[in-house]
């Protein structure tokens, strides 16, 4: 049973920064595609980035140029480096690994953005 534990929300005025973590046990990073998805009240749970075993990553278009998803291989963790953070921004962040075809996703932790 892969198990992933995020940390790092809370509340951060705009134009701020916020740095999540997913720590996971039961399967190495390095090996998995890791995802990161968000989801506000009333909305659908949206990608964010993703980063796979190859070093390859991927951002939606509303947080492109400001999101960075990195990984330490040796913690085996998973981050999503936020900045310049706005208002719509606030979410439930969830880290989210695919091992052997099954999906695995962390409990969410909360950011709110202020204005």
């Amino acid at each position: 049973q892969v198990q992933l534990v995020e940390s790092g929300g809370g509340l951060v005025q705009a134009g701020g920064s916020l740095r999540l973590s997913c720590a996971a046990s039961g399967s190495m990073l390095s090996l998995n595609v890791m995802r990161w998805y968000r989801q506000a009240p009333g909305k659908q749970r949206e990608f964010i980035a993703s980063l796979s075993s190859g070093g390859s990553r991927n951002y939606a278009d509303s947080v492109k140029d400001r999101f960075t998803i990195s990984r330490d291989n040796a913690k085996n963790t998973v981050y999503l480096q936020m900045n310049s953070l706005k208002p719509e921004d606030t979410a439930t962040y969830y880290c989210n690994v695919a091992v052997n075809v099954r999906n695995y996703w962390g409990q969410g932790t909360q950011v709110t953005v202020s204005s």
